[in-house]
């Protein structure tokens, strides 16, 4: 079992604990409804033809259809999907959307082919899983690896298939075909409101602390920009390649510009370097895990000083990462709250898409942040009424609107 797997079915089991859930409901809640496994064949530029694997698991629809993000990493296994729709169908339910949790991924390496190839991959795999997706079924969104673009491909795969345009096939998708507004910055937006709210509680404001973000991708660059704006001092980033620091406060508009022109944010001028897992024990305030799963574990946990972990990535924390931390007062803000922005502001687009009327930027901002902030009230208030961590009371918020789902529903036959 990987190690996303293993700290998914950890956490589940300790909510299931906790809500006194027989073994038999427990079984239910902790199995995919559906997954897939196709051949992904590639045409490569060269004429040469390659194979990759790829995955699509849907893993409970009590709540609706299945969403969830499409990923392009060498790493990707079924495995690795299996625990991403677990934590999404978590989220979906802790921010009261009508979604079950689903994810995909093909193991490839996307910097390693060409648009060209990228293309061809995307519609290969898009029509393989095509009769489990649909509107209505299950919506894909861009995750580690693919883009709009990418999610521009799968619509047409599947509308010219269908033979007419269905823009809600998928979220994330370019403006110009039916995206929303807001979308690109969605998760990072959503990382920022549930860290005030966090803060809040202990009387400190945004624009007093300090944050280091590992992880410098879409969520990550975007999370600095908004913290930056927000008043906060980002005190170091880092990504694949390495870190930077800079404990007075790095210039994150000169920093994305330097990113853009160099690809990473290794040798900014004027900061430090730092390696990633340097970065996990710096003395601030707020450390966002932005990047990849399990970076928190037995062996960097107990180092963090921060007091605030808010985690941007899934699953970044293992469950040895957790204890530690809890041991030593950290209040960590759990992914199925954290970096629930993204799926937040997908269900509007996908909204959007079936009445075929857009609304404002603004009107997204605000729906997206009353939405963050009301959950983590939710998340916070049964914390504290049960003595829970906020990652177990969110997973007892989910877990448990998804087994009343079930079992008002009833099983089939």
């Amino acid at each position: 079992m990987g190690s996303a797997l293993a700290t998914a079915h950890a956490q589940l089991a300790t909510a299931a604990e906790i809500l006194g859930y027989d073994e038999g409901l427990h079984r239910m809640l902790a199995t995919p409804r559906r997954e897939i496994h196709v051949a992904v064949p590639l045409r490569r530029d060269s004429g040469e033809t390659v194979l990759f694997h790829g995955f699509r698991v849907q893993h409970n629809v009590s709540l609706g259809p299945g969403k969830g993000g499409l990923r392009y990493h060498p790493s990707v296994d079924v495995d690795e999907v299996r625990a991403l729709a677990m934590w999404m169908t978590w989220k979906c339910a802790v921010v009261h959307l009508p979604y079950g949790g689903a994810k995909g991924g093909v193991a490839i390496d996307p910097r390693g082919y060409s648009l060209a190839e990228l293309e061809r991959v995307t519609r290969r795999y898009t029509s393989e899983i095509m009769p489990m997706i649909g509107p209505d079924t299950d919506i894909m969104a861009p995750d580690m690896g693919t883009d709009a673009q990418t999610m521009a491909w799968v619509m047409d795969t599947y509308s010219v298939n269908r033979g007419y345009t269905i823009p809600a096939v998928v979220t994330g998708k370019p403006l110009a075909i039916g995206g929303s507004l807001g979308r690109g910055t969605a998760t990072s937006a959503g990382i920022v409101h549930v860290t005030k709210a966090a803060l809040a509680e202990s009387g400190v404001p945004l624009d007093e602390v300090s944050v280091a973000i590992q992880g410098f991708g879409k969520v990550g660059s975007h999370a600095a920009e908004i913290f930056a704006a927000r008043g906060a001092r980002v005190a170091a980033v880092s990504d694949q390649y390495g870190g930077i620091r800079a404990d007075d406060g790095l210039d994150v508009p000169r920093l994305l510009e330097h990113v853009r022109r160099t690809g990473s944010v290794v040798d900014f001028p004027d900061a430090d370097s730092v390696s990633n897992t340097e970065l996990l024990a710096l003395d601030v305030d707020v450390l966002v895990p932005a990047a990849i799963e399990g970076v928190l574990d037995e062996t960097t946990a107990g180092d963090v000083k921060a007091r605030w972990v808010v985690e941007g990535a899934n699953g970044p924390t293992t469950a040895a990462g957790d204890a530690l931390l809890a041991k030593n007062d950290v209040t960590v803000v759990p992914d199925v709250l954290a970096n629930a922005g993204g799926v937040v502001v997908s269900y509007f687009e996908w909204v959007q898409a079936n009445q075929t009327y857009w609304w404002t930027e603004q009107e997204i901002a605000d729906k997206l942040e009353h939405r963050m902030t009301t959950a983590y009230a939710e998340v916070s208030a049964l914390a504290k009424r049960e003595g829970l961590s906020l990652r177990d009371a969110a997973l007892v918020i989910g877990v448990k609107r998804v087994a009343e789902a079930h079992q008002i529903r009833g099983l089939y036959p």
